[in-house]
């Protein structure tokens, strides 16, 4: 057996099924900004891709049904004046989209009703107009992205240096956070009271989003390239990519309690220059990490402060942006946990399923637990009031079964600030998993793992196969083994070989007791006239030491003299038996003696030659 520890876990075996070609969304145009962001967002329903369009700036959205080569014409949302640089839909309406633009605006677009990209023939595509437009940032808007738990707040970050929070319904913004660098991250908490931001200063921040002022300004990865950040759900962790001073990609987990330094240090990924982008989900406590100008999408499982690396998707066709699927669109009933999309060549989209390989028939609780639904948790003014809470969640076996949503209620103890987060998810005390408190600090105390957060290297197929291999066939030997041995027990009754390996196991009495005891037991009992008649062993020969330790020599029987005369005769042996003991031992205390000079002289000798 190769002695390699398997961990437990019921996403170890997580896949990633690529999609035929057919089933792709091909003949897009692609935008080819060099502005870092990912390029598409997804909903259950719709897939926002940011267009390569002539005469400022647009994007398309395509309904996930849609599938196939798309006409040569599209609808397209049209609005900006510039090059569309980031999209984000509504967490609570799918048919709400967010766009960031260069220029210095974010729009606010909603989806028209049954909504398709295929015309009638010799019907020109009708572009569609924002809902709202909101002014404010002097600059380019790079990034936006909707508070996770409040309905309508809206957060878009700038070229002028500053982050505004924004009430969609109102088209104003009423918070303002200011940076000293451009943007190049941002992530909400789950109850979106805090916000994480990751700046072209190498800085982290932390923000208390109502009182516009950082809880938290920590350095962050030394590269100059790009760093990206994401909010672990309602866990306490923050993750974050970028690069070290020699340009090597990192993965740091951050904790929001003592964020001085990652847990553990920063880890080394790989040395590939395009930027990795961070997704994590929720409901599978799982990081994946897809990287810009590579195909491949690697996967983490956050357990016990660290990640652990189950997998890797490798593909041949790099990609330039990517998206995720919120959980409450996944296939169910094919096990699928995640979906991503990934752009190729800047001409189509191809869907990537993650999926647990299982052969049930029936819902897969223990793979889908409640997910956030389409409900906020408040409206924006009672956020903006300083309101906080989690949104309800729903019950997807509702889903799988074709039923309305079955909702579940929130819990009654809001995930706060810092202070009460901190008991949320120490080491020790998390929410989704309680263990005991002896096992949670075990992995700091792993010296063979590079660093405390992250396991690595990751065993390979052929490790993992040889090592099942080698336990199967050891397992085998043993049963065979234990096999033969019943049948060898069970072969023959006669063959009692152990009480006389017993005897040379236990530790033996002194001869002479041996004696003493054989001739008392012999005393006790009658004489019978064959023993009187025996021949008479004599003892006047001593035995050897070697004999006598091992063996002890037989009984001598008294002589055919009359029985009266018996006890005489026993006592004599007895004399005899002593005085040969006592010559036994007198000879093995001398050659101890000269035993022992000579190590004294050989000790003189290495000595002196020392």
């Amino acid at each position: 057996m190769s002695g390699r520890f398997v961990r437990s876990s019921k996403y170890r075996h997580v896949f990633g099924k690529p999609t035929r070609k057919e089933q792709c969304y091909d003949n897009l145009r692609i935008s080819k900004n060099a502005w870092d962001t990912n390029l598409v967002k997804a909903n259950p329903q719709y897939l926002a891709v940011n267009w390569e369009a002539s005469g400022g700036g647009a994007f398309a959205v395509i309904p996930l049904n849609e599938k196939g080569r798309l006409p040569e014409q599209l609808p397209l949302f049209r609005g900006h004046k510039a090059v569309v640089l980031d999209t984000d839909w509504n967490p609570f309406d799918d048919s709400l989209i967010a766009s960031g633009s260069d220029d210095g605006k974010a729009f606010v677009w909603r989806v028209p009703e049954d909504f398709t990209l295929r015309t009638e023939e010799g019907e020109d595509p009708k572009d569609v107009a924002p809902l709202k437009q909101l002014t404010g940032h002097s600059r380019k808007v790079g990034h936006v992205l909707f508070n996770p738990a409040a309905a309508n707040v809206l957060a878009t970050s700038s070229g002028d240096y500053t982050v505004k929070v924004w009430d969609v319904e109102a088209g104003s913004p009423h918070l303002t956070l200011k940076h000293t660098d451009i943007v190049q991250s941002l992530s909400w908490s789950a109850n979106g009271s805090l916000m994480v931001t990751t700046s072209r200063d190498k800085k982290l921040r932390i923000w208390d989003v109502r009182q516009e002022t950082p809880a938290h300004t920590v350095p962050g990865h030394a590269g100059a390239k790009n760093s990206r950040v994401t909010w672990m759900g309602e866990h306490d962790r923050i993750a974050t990519t970028g690069f070290s001073k020699m340009s090597d990609r990192q993965l740091g987990l951050w904790d929001l309690r003592d964020p001085k330094e990652p847990i553990g240090g920063f880890h080394m990924l790989d040395s590939i220059s395009g930027v990795c982008m961070p997704f994590w989900d929720e409901a599978t406590k799982c990081l994946y990490l897809a990287g810009k100008g590579d195909g491949n999408i690697r996967y983490f499982e956050y357990e016990h402060d660290r990640f652990e690396y189950l997998s890797e998707y490798k593909s041949g066709d790099p990609q330039r942006g990517v998206a995720f699927l919120p959980k409450r669109g996944v296939n169910m009933h094919e096990n699928e946990v995640m979906r991503a999309f990934k752009t190729v060549n800047d001409s189509y989209i191809e869907p990537i399923s993650f999926i647990v390989p299982r052969r049930a028939e029936v819902f897969q609780g223990d793979i889908y637990p409640p997910v956030v639904g389409t409900k906020p948790a408040m409206s924006a003014a009672e956020w903006f009031d300083g309101m906080e809470g989690l949104p309800p969640k729903i019950d997807l076996e509702s889903i799988y079964e074709g039923e309305e949503p079955t909702e579940i209620p929130a819990s009654s103890k809001p995930v706060s600030r810092v202070p009460s987060s901190s008991t949320m998810l120490s080491p020790s005390k998390q929410d989704p998993d309680p263990l005991p408190s002896t096992k949670a600090p075990e992995p700091l105390k792993e010296p063979p793992q590079p660093s405390a957060a992250f396991r690595g290297p990751p065993p390979s197929m052929k490790e993992q196969t040889s090592s099942i291999a080698n336990l199967a066939s050891k397992y085998d030997d043993k049963a065979d083994l234990s096999s033969s041995d019943d049948d060898d027990d069970s072969s023959s009754f006669e063959e009692v070989p152990k009480p006389i390996e017993r005897q040379h196991m236990a530790a033996k009495p002194p001869a002479a007791i041996t004696e003493a005891a054989a001739i008392t037991r012999k005393l006790s009992s009658p004489v019978s006239p064959t023993k009187l008649a025996a021949p008479v062993v004599s003892p006047s020969k001593p035995a050897s030491s070697s004999s006598s330790l091992s063996h002890p020599p037989p009984a001598p029987a008294a002589t055919s003299f009359p029985g009266a005369a018996s006890d005489q005769v026993t006592l004599q042996d007895i004399k005899a038996l002593l005085e040969s003991q006592s010559r036994t031992i007198s000879g093995q205390s001398e050659k101890i003696a000269r035993l022992t000079a000579e190590v004294d002289r050989l000790k003189t000798t290495i000595g002196e030659r020392m």
